[in-house]
């Protein structure tokens, strides 16, 4: 039995600015980087028992990860297979943009030069197997995106609210054999 933790990275400019970042590599915000701190504290005051901290390759969650590892002494290491989805065309342009929110629903749409969503899944699903398979405890520090996918494979979720789903909340998921 092992136990996940996710969260998300922190702020960037284009997270305020509502556009959408995907595979583009955006840094923090200096109020992203001060999130990351304090997550760490407070994850060092807590004492969560994690073994290691993983961390998708795109700059916003490395930073994020290490900042937490900074903090709790946590070894960290990036996993690539939790980097963000490619959305191909729509890399920077409005979240709630009406054509990307139709798009979202098409699961096998490559986005022009992006990567599709079954993709997406099959990669981080492939990840979770192997996670699940043991008994170490670990805090995935990745995107939005990657958040939905985690919760869809521990949670039934329709098509609809898969594509219409925000940000999910940190979550906490126990995993069996």
């Amino acid at each position: 039995m092992g136990t996940l933790y996710f969260t998300r990275h922190g702020q960037t400019i284009w997270n305020v600015e509502n556009r959408i970042c995907g595979a583009t590599d955006i840094a923090l915000t200096d109020l992203g980087h001060r999130q990351a701190k304090e997550l760490g504290r407070r994850l060092a005051a807590e004492k969560l028992p994690v073994d290691e901290i993983l961390c998708s390759p795109l700059v916003r969650a490395s930073e994020t990860a290490r900042h937490i590892s900074e903090e709790t002494g946590i070894p960290m290491r990036v996993e690539p297979r939790l980097k963000e989805q490619n959305f191909g065309r729509f890399e920077s342009t409005p979240r709630d943009g009406e054509e990307f929110r139709i798009a979202k629903a098409h699961f096998l749409d490559h986005y022009d030069g992006g990567e599709t969503m079954m993709q997406l899944c099959q990669r981080i699903y492939n990840l979770l197997d192997d996670l699940c398979s043991d008994n170490r405890t670990y805090l995935l520090v990745a995107h939005n995106g990657i958040s939905r996918v985690v919760h869809s494979y521990f949670h039934d979720m329709t098509n609809e609210e898969f594509a219409s789903s925000g940000n999910i909340q940190s979550d906490r998921v126990t995993t069996t054999s």
